[in-house]
């Protein structure tokens, strides 16, 4: 058993787990850490995607009464039809365009230095949500959960989401700050982008899963042991976080994720510049 690799797996499942529901970007971050592990070719990319299905089944986990519920009362409750209708309608733009411009733009953009570039954009587009949110909540918008909301509104979330195709601008960011500019309240942004990533990321990994069962990439032995061991290790971070994230944004803004995003950002480019670290292109 390579032990390396584990190590590896262990590092990149708490890195997805513990940024994939913040709006600093999990992708980003995978592809920076999977860069500084070497572990950057086609066996780390697929890695990379089939773990975020660990972050989503922590997401199932904790809202597990409200998807039974949906999943029980669909058949009868109007409330839950158009709820899972929202998530259906919000999902097409963002998989539409990654189906069609997916391959360009792994080619082109899944690479450091546009990792630490939109980085720093979704930070400025962050503190611009914020000043605008101040609005926005002294106006008292009528929404307050997402079973209130309109197809229009996940319309709307959903091409937000497309943002994230670009690696470092980030799926829950793109979802939740782009839900906040729309006039949603921050909380009710926020849920609906935990439940958005569940067919999103669930199909993204099917389609992975699929890829590399056709694929020439083993997944016997050693890379097996590295799926499963990362996927728990993201499913663990993953779970906590959404936790501390509910909590935080009941009385907190994004603010310090905007800074956080900005100074990660520019340490980055700075080491690309100096040649500190021999970032891959």
């Amino acid at each position: 058993m390579d032990l390396i690799l584990l190590g590896k797996a262990v590092i990149l499942g708490v890195v997805e787990g513990l940024t994939e529901f913040l709006p600093i970007s999990s992708t980003g971050h995978l592809i920076l850490v999977g860069d500084l592990l070497d572990f950057n070719d086609e066996r780390g990319k697929a890695f990379e995607v089939i773990i975020q299905f660990g972050a989503i089944l922590a997401v199932c986990w904790e809202f597990r009464e409200k998807l039974w519920k949906v999943a029980s009362t669909i058949k009868t409750s109007s409330i839950s039809r158009r709820f899972v209708m929202n998530l259906l309608i919000a999902s097409i733009p963002a998989m539409g365009l990654a189906f069609l411009f997916g391959k360009y733009i792994k080619a082109v953009l899944f690479a450091p230095i546009p990792v630490a570039s939109a980085f720093i954009v979704g930070a400025l587009v962050i503190f611009w949500a914020e000043k605008r949110q101040k609005t926005v909540a002294a106006s008292k918008n009528p929404i307050q959960s997402v079973d209130e909301l309109t197809p229009l509104d996940a319309l709307k979330v959903g091409l937000a989401q497309c943002a994230a195709l670009i690696p470092g601008t980030s799926r829950s960011g793109a979802t939740i700050i782009g839900g906040m500019l729309f006039g949603l309240p921050r909380a009710v942004a926020t849920e609906f982008s935990f439940f958005l990533a569940i067919p999103v990321i669930g199909g993204a990994t099917a389609y992975e899963l699929l890829k590399l069962w056709k694929s020439p990439i083993s997944l016997s032995g050693d890379f097996t042991w590295a799926i499963v061991v990362g996927f728990i290790a993201a499913f663990v971070s993953a779970f906590i976080c959404v936790r501390w994230l509910i909590r935080y944004v009941a009385g907190h803004n994004f603010i310090p994720f905007a800074w956080y995003r900005i100074i990660f950002g520019v340490l980055v480019l700075l080491s690309a510049y100096t040649g500190l670290v021999a970032w891959s292109h």
